[in-house]
């Protein structure tokens, strides 16, 4: 056995030094743009939720068994991983001991002759086995020869995952071959539990050479497997835990992170402020964690099959958003690595390399994928590794904003008027008390202070004020909380735009502007408790104005409604005799978990019958208004309002109910275009689940 240990150990030494060469190459890269001690600290200070995270998204596999059966398959094929290295314990273990005492009868002290842990081991290899083919079925299945743009795998490197399966299921038929031999050699720890390995130890000759070198190849070709790992996509065996460890929490939705130069939070009355520094231009500008993204896509295509610009024919696809930024890191790799140690490059070809934007008609990334986003967060949700496509997205908008001035024309309209008056229809500001002369009763407008016996500050919002249809919603909120006798007031004049519009766009100063304005009014104000109809409203409030110290407790106006519903505050009374589906709007559900309240409501609404869309819920489909994009012009593929109308219509509703004053004007407008075409009823109309409400509760037709 002398021999078989040198040559292990040889192969061993040799690929842990190729390998290890990679790793240090890939931490070298990682490192090269700006720090993240904003992850490490929160990781730091959160050690539990950490640990949740991952107990629940990396061995418990959660996102992945959402997707069955390749989610049930990977799911045995990644404990395969772990539970396996027992028997690389035992087949080093053989090696040395028997090199040392010539019978390579090794067995894991304490546990290494328990039958539970040879079945296990067996178990496990079947299955990883099973797996395997799993994969390869799916994959043919879904191959982009086959399904074109359809398939998840489309834009994938495809040839690097059959070599992976092929490396594996190499390593589970060498694992049964030195097992089998160890038993019909005699030198198996197991004497029951490991069913395959025995019955093959039955039908194998004794034969020590055998042995040795089933033992070799099992351990050559993980090793082989290996060095392939560090070199391929399938880096995130390694790198998803520490992408999962170092992700935003909850999720990587709810408020967009604040810019930060240099690893601070930005401030722009800095007068040192490196306007260049804002945002991402070049992939030099990507701190660790974007580096710990790239290195995690498994290119499954999870996000691609769900995001909503893709599956309307944009070229947003936010799988390759993240692929085409890490080749273009490898690619460019050797010569940043250089020019960090102070190497000057003459080439004009490298410059050119060096220097290529990351956003551009001839940069990395094409600026019709980089606005075609929604900021919807279908990718961040189905991402099994924890990748923050939307994160990515908003940094390289930011450059390409408040840099290169270079984004959408209509928007800019849009910049101004929040610039000017504080809206983004350039209204002015007077007339965001205009509603409440349609009421019979009166609402208190804040004078400086919120009144004593005012429980919530009820935050209009700039469509709720101002956009005849989110009128509605805001008078139907404010009749049910007068009826309920949950005492409130509004800002009137005095509220100006969350900023929401502006920071989706990239256009952070003004975010800051605007929110800084916001925050003094409140705070003066005195307010804790806000209720917003508008789910970008309640997103901004609740997660992201804390970053600029304004910390209140939000609610959106479904959750406030329901509770009052469920104390019996509020009692619909009066049949909807209606057949009604619900959108759910992304920033209230996906990005805040609000999934529940609103349905709860209408469940509560007698007549009301319920028919939910094929995508609902976590996988719903976006209206095509977030992002800014509700001041954009969709010029390419399919309207994704009028896909997800097409939806709706599937379910034959009377009613479609939402809770988002931007989801009834891009659903509405669809539904109008279909009524004119005559491809829907002309009695569908879409309302918020409010209006079904106070309907009920009223009694009014």
């Amino acid at each position: 056995m002398l021999w078989v240990a040198i040559i292990g150990l040889v192969m061993t030494v040799l690929a842990v030094a190729v390998a290890g060469r990679r790793v240090l190459f890939l931490f070298k890269l990682a490192t090269v743009g700006p720090p993240a001690p904003e992850r490490i600290e929160y990781a730091r200070t959160h050690a539990g939720d950490e640990l949740k995270a991952q107990l629940v998204e990396v061995f418990g596999q959660k996102k992945l068994l959402k997707w069955t059966p390749s989610g049930t398959a990977h799911f045995f094929v990644m404990w395969a991983f772990f539970i396996l290295l027992t028997v690389y314990i035992e087949a080093y273990g053989a090696i040395i001991q028997g090199a040392i005492t010539g019978r390579p009868d090794f067995h894991i002290p304490l546990i290494g002759t328990w039958g539970v842990l040879g079945f296990l081991q067996d178990f496990i290899a079947v299955a990883c086995v099973l797996g395997l083919v799993a994969f390869a079925a799916i994959r043919i299945k879904n191959s982009p020869k086959t399904l074109g743009r359809t398939s998840r795998f489309s834009g994938s490197h495809l040839g690097g995952a059959w070599l992976v399966l092929f490396m594996i299921f190499n390593i589970i038929w060498t694992l049964f071959l030195a097992r089998g031999a160890s038993a019909a050699n005699g030198n198996f720890p197991y004497s029951s539990g490991a069913f395959v390995s025995l019955a093959i130890g039955d039908v194998l000759p004794h034969s020590a050479l055998l042995e040795e070198i089933a033992l070799l190849l099992h351990i050559g070709f993980m090793l082989v497997f290996l060095v392939i790992v560090v070199n391929s996509k399938h880096l995130h065996i390694f790198t998803a835990p520490l992408n999962v460890l170092f992700s935003r929490r909850p999720d990587g939705l709810g408020g967009a992170p604040e810019m930060r130069v240099a690893g601070k939070p930005v401030d722009f009355e800095d007068e040192e402020l490196d306007p260049e520094k804002l945002g991402r231009g070049k992939i030099a500008d990507t701190t660790w964690k974007g580096f710990l993204d790239f290195y995690s896509c498994t290119e499954c295509g999870r996000c691609q099959s769900q995001c909503p610009a893709w599956n309307t024919d944009k070229p947003l696809s936010p799988k390759m958003l993240i692929l085409d930024q890490r080749d273009h890191a490898f690619q460019v790799a050797p010569y940043l690595l250089a020019a960090q140690q102070g190497v000057e490059h003459k080439d004009t070809d490298v410059l050119a390399l060096l220097d290529k934007p990351l956003v551009g008609e001839d940069g990395v990334i094409h600026p019709d994928v980089l606005w075609s986003c929604t900021n919807c967060g279908a990718c961040v949700e189905q991402c099994p590794v924890d990748i923050e496509h939307i994160d990515h997205i908003l940094d390289m908008r930011r450059y390409q904003v408040m840099v290169e001035s270079s984004f959408p024309s209509e928007a800019g309209v849009m910049v101004k008027n929040l610039e000017n008056k504080g809206n983004p229809w350039g209204m002015s500001e007077m007339k965001r008390a205009d509603w409440i002369g349609e009421l019979d009763f009166e609402v208190e407008v804040v004078d400086e202070k919120m009144p004593e016996d005012a429980e919530y500050l009820f935050w209009v919002g700039c469509a709720g004020a101002l956009e005849d249809r989110a009128k509605k919603t805001t008078k139907a909120v404010a009749e049910l909380l007068h009826i309920a006798g949950v005492k409130f007031a509004v800002l009137g004049p005095m509220e100006a735009c969350t900023g929401d519009p502006a920071r989706r766009l990239g256009m952070e100063y003004l975010f800051n502007m605007l929110a800084q304005q916001n925050i003094e009014t409140l705070n003066e104000a005195g307010v804790k408790k806000i209720v917003a109809t508008c789910p970008h409203c309640f997103n901004t409030l609740a997660n992201e104005y804390p970053q600029l110290g304004g910390t209140y407790e939000v609610v959106h106006h479904t959750q406030l409604l329901s509770k009052l519903v469920d104390e019996g505050l509020l009692t619909p009374i009066t049949p909807i005799e209606e057949k009604i589906t619900y959108h759910d709007p992304c920033f209230l559900g996906r990005h805040n978990k609000v999934y529940s309240q609103p349905r709860d409501i209408m469940s509560k609404v007698p007549g009301v019958r319920t028919q939910e869309m094929h995508r609902h819920k976590d996988r719903g489909f976006c209206c095509g208004a977030g992002g800014a994009r509700m001041w954009m012009e969709e010029r390419i593929g399919k309207r994704i309002n009028t896909e997800r109308v097409d939806e709706a219509l599937t379910t034959d509703p009377d009613t479609v109910s939402t809770a988002c004053p931007f989801c009834m004007v891009m659903l509405g407008d669809a539904i109008n275009e279909k009524k004119n075409n005559g491809e829907a009823k002309e009695s569908l109309e879409v309302v918020d689940v409010a209006q079904l409400l106070i309907k009920s509760v009223k009694g009014a037709s």
